[in-house]
């Protein structure tokens, strides 16, 4: 393995890193205020850490005036969680990915799912940024609802409306809560984390870095990248930031992945389940040094919203929850049109059916009946 690259010249490390990617890794970054839970203690954690995560009002709640706290968190549970990757301040920003994690009444287990940002859906009213409603690509709900007039986008308002086309397209009539996350102080957090430890199913080659992490030259005239790779060889390996989001991007048959996006898709749920036993790992959970660093960094790249519950009363509702008990489902779809008359992603009937098995309770019940729904290792 190479060693990290810098951060120095102008191409940004996030060049290129695939959004899916981006989320899932913050995603087992968040989780590891659950481990902090449980030996830190709620009292220290909500002094110590609650002042680091950001907070917004991404339901509207707040101007209705709904800020009611819960004594406590019962299941069933739906997270929605999405990333951006905002440009500069004046740019309205798009829903880069949207996952959402459905934690049944037991508590004990998950059911993490991303809809596609390309899913072509409704748009509703949203009279809060002026928008009229229409049919569009499933991120651009984000960026319509961030719109405020004479201002900058407000991300939290996007969110809002963001939610809305999600509980339109899944029928689901109410999150419990939501994260913005902002991939800025992304490579800090995985650092701080002292990397990730998970098994490479097959030799990978590296379409876009060297082995020392910086980018690959441009072939004059376009048409891929020259010089030497960064490889990442079949078995158990420690990866840090850049390696670890590099590897699970890779998607071509040429740079070992006989099937393509599939093979990509699995290899970023296997990076999943590793962040999150990374998280619970001793390394990770007894260095109060280790641990208050990644958290504060994960703080600085989040905004949460319980509903009127914190990331930290979350944290010990969601202590039971570890990686073998998170499921990771494959939703079926396809493009619409191809070529230049691509107008973006639909998701077959089935999908449908898990929607509603979500909001009936029966999630094992539909998993037992489709096991294809289960994103495979290889």
């Amino acid at each position: 393995m190479g060693k990290a690259g810098t951060d120095g010249g102008k191409w940004s490390f996030w060049r290129g890193v695939p959004r899916w990617a981006r989320v899932c890794t913050v995603f087992g970054v968040v989780l590891m205020l659950l481990s902090g839970a449980v030996l830190v203690g709620y009292e220290a954690l909500l002094s110590r850490y609650e002042g680091a995560v950001g907070k917004g009002d991404l339901f509207g709640d707040q101007a209705a005036g709904a800020q009611e706290r819960k004594s406590n968190i019962k299941g069933p549970l739906n997270i929605l969680l999405v990333g951006i990757d905002p440009r500069n301040p004046t740019t309205p920003p798009l829903a880069d990915s949207i996952m959402i994690l459905h934690v049944p009444a037991g508590m004990d287990r998950g059911y993490l799912f991303s809809l596609p940002r390309d899913l072509r859906v409704e748009i509703p009213k949203f009279p809060k940024a002026n928008y009229p409603g229409g049919t569009d690509k499933l991120n651009a709900a984000m960026s319509y609802g961030s719109r405020v007039p004479g201002q900058n986008p407000d991300a939290a308002r996007g969110f809002e409306l963001l939610a809305k086309t999600v509980q339109q397209v899944t029928g689901i009539q109410r999150f419990d809560a939501g994260a913005i996350i902002n991939f800025t102080g992304f490579k800090k957090i995985v650092d701080a984390m002292g990397g990730v430890d998970m098994y490479i199913e097959r030799d990978v080659r590296s379409e876009h870095r060297k082995p020392d992490g910086t980018m690959r030259q441009l072939r004059p005239g376009g048409g891929g990248y020259l010089g030497p790779q960064a490889e990442y060889k079949k078995g158990n390996a420690h990866l840090n930031g850049w390696q670890a989001l590099d590897y699970v991007r890779q998607r071509y048959p040429k740079n070992g992945v006989p099937d393509a996006d599939y093979g990509r898709q699995r290899h970023q749920q296997q990076f999943i389940k590793a962040m999150v036993n990374q998280a619970f790992s001793a390394d990770v959970v007894t260095n109060p040094v280790k641990l208050d660093k990644v958290i504060r960094a994960a703080g600085r790249s989040l905004i949460f919203n319980g509903r009127g519950n914190s990331v930290v009363d979350f944290a010990l509702a969601l202590k039971g929850i570890r990686s073998d008990s998170i499921e990771t489902i494959k939703l079926p779809g396809g493009g619409i049109g191809t070529g230049s008359a691509y107008k973006g992603e639909r998701l077959l009937p089935a999908a449908q059916d898990f929607f509603t098995a979500i909001r009936t309770e029966q999630v094992d019940a539909f998993m037992l009946e489709h096991p294809d729904f289960k994103q495979k290792n290889s």
